[in-house]
């Protein structure tokens, strides 16, 4: 899930803010910790650090001369063909 060191932290939320949070996370299909962490972003804003940076543009063109993937263009349409309804 993480490519990075986390830190693990206790939060004590008020009954009320827990249930709100909870009943947010489950019509979203998400986790109460996602959503916290989403709003600490958006208050605090994102943190990229130096590894972070590194880690991204170690990766960056990773693909770039693989002929084995075929066309992106027709793997789309393919993914898109598969999901579409029957009109049986």
């Amino acid at each position: 899930m993480y490519i990075h060191r986390v830190h693990r932290t206790q939060l004590y939320l008020d009954r009320h803010l827990h249930a709100r949070l909870t009943t947010l996370a489950r019509r979203r299909g998400r986790t109460l910790s996602e959503l916290v962490r989403e709003a600490l972003v958006l208050v605090y804003g994102p943190a990229q650090t130096d590894e972070e940076i590194k880690t991204l543009r170690g990766i960056e063109g990773l693909w770039r001369d693989r002929d084995d993937l075929g066309s992106t263009d027709a793997y789309v349409r393919r993914l898109r063909r598969d999901t579409r309804r029957s009109t049986s």
